[in-house]
């Protein structure tokens, strides 16, 4: 039954691609409303924001696990297993340990913290920018290489 409503998923490597969406739509929308409660006080929307930084931490940190877990099955060339995928984890990871620190903090001062706010949003901006770095070397991984699926006989070699 799970392969008729879902007929895509079978031809998946691994449950990684699953998870992906999920640390970016959440931590997006966390930086996206606390930098609203920022600019506008009277918005309450402190909670929601921490809410969603927690989601994307432990979906971030879930969703690391499973592409850790899926690294030795993805069938690419050495060449863009060290061009892209060894540089996809690192981001990714990065990206992940980020989120724990700005989550421990907003933890610490919930639902957002007082002091050293600016650098509390500026953290959480370049948790973004590390995150759309690593984003887009799994998305060449996937898109340019093939790394997902069965489409194109592998490997494929890298190229510029």
């Amino acid at each position: 039954m799970f392969a008729t409503l879902f007929p895509g998923i079978q031809h998946l490597q691994n449950i990684h691609p699953l998870l992906v969406h999920f640390p970016i739509a959440f931590l997006v929308g966390a930086m996206l409303l606390y930098g609203l409660a920022g600019i506008s006080p009277r918005l309450n929307l402190g909670d929601t924001a921490f809410f969603l930084l927690i989601l994307g931490t432990l979906s971030a940190t879930v969703t690391v696990g499973s592409g850790l877990y899926a690294e030795e099955g993805v069938r690419v060339s050495p060449s863009v297993r060290d061009h892209l995928l060894e540089v996809h984890e690192k981001f990714m990871i990065a990206t992940s340990a980020l989120g724990v620190v700005l989550s421990a903090w907003a933890v610490a001062a919930r639902p957002f913290p007082r002091r050293g706010r600016p650098v509390f949003l500026l953290l959480l901006l370049g948790l973004l920018i590390l995150m759309a770095l690593g984003v887009d070397y799994g998305a060449r991984m996937v898109y340019d290489y093939n790394a997902g699926g069965s489409a194109c006989s592998q490997p494929i070699e890298f190229t510029r």
